[in-house]
């Protein structure tokens, strides 16, 4: 496949203030919608670079702490898991559960209402998001979770069990 990179679409751009942006992980915007029981902040979006198709921040979660249900709209969500234990609720009564640690990835799509719990006693759980529009979206919810949530392990489609 071959890909036309045609530079005269683009010669009369700015690209020393247009180009590639460095975000300082001091300078994160707290400024953002809000889910009970994170911090989030933000590091790429709209306002403040012009982020058109994603957005991208950290979240923390203090030891044994859970947030409320949410769920964030038509958006796609990534979550990388940079320390601690994540145990991710979902479903309508977020009756199912799954957990991940250093290194995992979780995929949220659109529209599923979700609890991040920090599934550990002493440590705070550490992520980065990304999210599939320059725009944050957070709708929280008035959720009462299951009693006792399935556990649902991810089985990689392109690798069925006992396959290489």
């Amino acid at each position: 496949m071959t890909h036309s990179h045609d530079s005269s679409t683009h010669e009369h751009t700015d690209w020393k203030h247009d180009g590639v942006r460095v975000v300082p992980g001091d300078q994160l915007d707290g400024n953002v919608p809000s889910t009970p029981g994170m911090d989030r902040k933000a590091a790429i979006n709209f306002a403040r670079v012009g982020a058109q198709k994603l957005w991208a921040g950290t979240v923390h979660i203090h030891p044994n702490a859970k947030t409320g249900a949410h769920h964030h709209g038509p958006l796609e969500s990534v979550i990388y898991v940079v320390k601690g234990r994540a145990r991710m609720r979902w479903g309508n009564a977020l009756e199912f559960t799954a957990e991940a640690g250093p290194g995992d990835f979780i995929y949220v799509p659109p529209f599923v209402p979700h609890q991040e719990i920090n599934a550990s006693a002493d440590e705070t759980l550490e992520c980065v998001l990304c999210r599939s529009d320059g725009q944050a979206v957070a709708v929280n919810m008035d959720i009462e979770p299951a009693e006792k949530p399935e556990t649902v392990l991810w089985i990689d489609p392109t690798h069925p069990q006992g396959g290489v």
